[in-house]
């Protein structure tokens, strides 16, 4: 994958995104007035996987700062790559081995699928040793399989509260909160009690004083996470495109 960190997006590139990202955005508010909440407590996070630093970069030109990725490899790749932009921060969305926590742990702000007090400890053990003291701690997330389902990585519900209580010891991480991915459903409303679960876990485990951020909702069912408690929400194709193989 070639990432040449200067390429740049077309005008045509340019003015597409500017007209997803205004309209994802408008969303986003209309969501959150819904709900009563003032405009701004709901963030929007770029899954940005596939896609050219060059998107990347004209995405930031549009004010976007937060991006989310999927693979380990790709991450660095294009970290290295977009390191000239001041304030750029990557999201680790995606499931992480423990083996390729080295890779992602000196650039990511945050790693939102930690699924594993063994993954949470390499986590740990990585930003010891190579994360630089400037970025101060790395920012996590518990990834839940709200859903029970096999195929998805995630902790289950009932294993919760023991392991937010030994990853909140470890050193150079910082838990704030909880991330899921609701099953397929038929509509946006199907995934409210999901999204509802996912709530009432955080509140049993001290609410959002503790763990101040809720991950959870996509580009077909954002306006039910928001109205649910969301303040993360994590859109990709709506902004981006189809994505290339």
């Amino acid at each position: 994958m070639s990432l040449a960190s200067h390429e740049q997006a077309s005008l045509y590139e340019k003015e597409v995104l500017s007209e997803r990202f205004a309209a994802e955005r408008a969303r986003i508010e209309l969501a959150e007035t819904s709900v009563g909440h003032a405009p701004g407590q709901v963030r929007l996070l770029a899954v940005s996987k596939k896609q050219p630093a060059r998107v990347i970069r004209a995405a930031y030109e549009l004010g976007q700062r937060d991006f989310g990725e999927n693979y380990a490899q790709e991450l660095a790749e294009k970290a290295e790559a977009l390191r000239d932009l001041e304030g750029l921060r990557w999201h680790m969305i995606g499931h992480l081995q423990t083996n390729k926590a080295r890779l992602v742990v000196p650039f990511v702000h945050n790693v939102s699928s930690v699924d594993s007090l063994r993954l949470a400890s390499e986590l740990s053990k990585q930003a010891e040793q190579r994360r630089a003291p400037e970025l101060g701690e790395l920012e996590i997330l518990v990834q839940v399989n709200i859903g029970r389902e096999s195929q998805k990585s995630g902790a289950l519900p009932e294993a919760l509260p023991e392991l937010v209580e030994a990853v909140m010891t470890l050193p150079r991480l910082r838990l704030q909160g909880l991330l899921c991915i609701p099953p397929d459903t038929p509509n946006a409303e199907g995934a409210r009690t999901f999204f509802r679960a996912l709530f009432e876990l955080r509140e049993a485990l001290g609410g959002a004083q503790r763990l101040p951020e809720l991950s959870m909702g996509m580009s077909s069912d954002l306006e039910v996470a928001v109205s649910e408690g969301a303040n993360w929400v994590r859109i990709g194709t709506a902004l981006f495109g189809e994505r290339s193989a």
